[in-house]
């Protein structure tokens, strides 16, 4: 396991949380710095949710410091989107028409949670805002116990490991990154999630603080932002849980 030119990379047999330790990285002075382990006794996702981690599965996090203005920095979770997608495809291509970006930080296979995002802000010594970008992907195993259905690429592509899916994805991540030019970008990374996400008119229901709404999936805004069409008309959804209705 080796990094991809212009970063650096660590591995870890086992750690508490690949994202701890790329925010504890941040403040250190650590940028564009891979942080890969073989098994997390802490993982999480989205909302402090736990995060299975058994070994043969991939837990990857990147320390970027300062890649772009403070207000751009939530994109980078599109960017990471695309990334895992493209890896995926490139070493098994019939899975490409298979794999779904679900907002704001999901990977389907067939419909089933294959893959989950997770942004957390750190600032570097100089106190510039920087990010963590975490990826748990179910590569030998799926967890059981969820609130939706969940895949693993080894029954679909026996040949994928965790290892060739890491390096993978430090190429398909280092290309989408330049392509979103520190947000200057972010029209054409858009465009890239578009094509890969669920399609326009898909049923949903979005889970948010005060309650859950209902509508069909209208795309994002210029900025990232869910747009859900309702019974009683539009709705721009900036934070929330998606889930997929029949």
């Amino acid at each position: 396991m080796l990094a991809a030119r212009g970063f650096a990379l660590r591995h870890e047999p086992e750690i508490g949380s690949t994202n701890s330790a790329g925010k504890a990285a941040l403040r250190d002075g650590a940028d564009r710095l891979w942080i890969v382990a073989d098994a997390q006794s802490s993982g999480r996702g989205r909302h402090e949710r736990g995060w299975v981690s058994p070994p043969g599965n991939l837990y990857a996090s990147l320390a970027l410091a300062a890649p772009c203005a403070p207000a751009k920095l939530p994109l980078l979770g599109f960017v990471a989107g695309i990334a895992l997608v493209e890896a995926i495809s490139a070493l098994a291509p019939d899975l490409a028409s298979c794999l779904i970006l679900k907002w704001p930080n999901d990977v389907l296979l067939d419909r089933r949670k294959l893959a989950g995002i997770l942004l957390e802000g750190e600032s570097d010594p100089a106190g510039r805002p920087g990010v963590v970008i975490g990826m748990g992907v179910n590569v030998a195993h799926a967890p059981q116990g969820l609130d939706q259905p969940v895949a693993h690429l080894v029954e679909s592509a026996g040949w994928i490991t965790r290892d060739s899916l890491f390096d993978s994805l430090q190429r398909s991540f280092a290309d989408a990154l330049a392509i979103f030019d520190e947000g200057r970008g972010f029209a054409g990374i858009r465009q890239r999630w578009l094509a890969s996400s669920l399609p326009l008119g898909q049923r949903l229901k979005v889970k948010l603080p005060d309650g859950a709404r209902e509508g069909t999936f209208a795309g994002l805004d210029a900025h990232g932002a869910l747009r859900l069409e309702t019974n009683s008309g539009p709705v721009t959804i900036v934070a929330g849980d998606v889930f997929v209705l029949p």
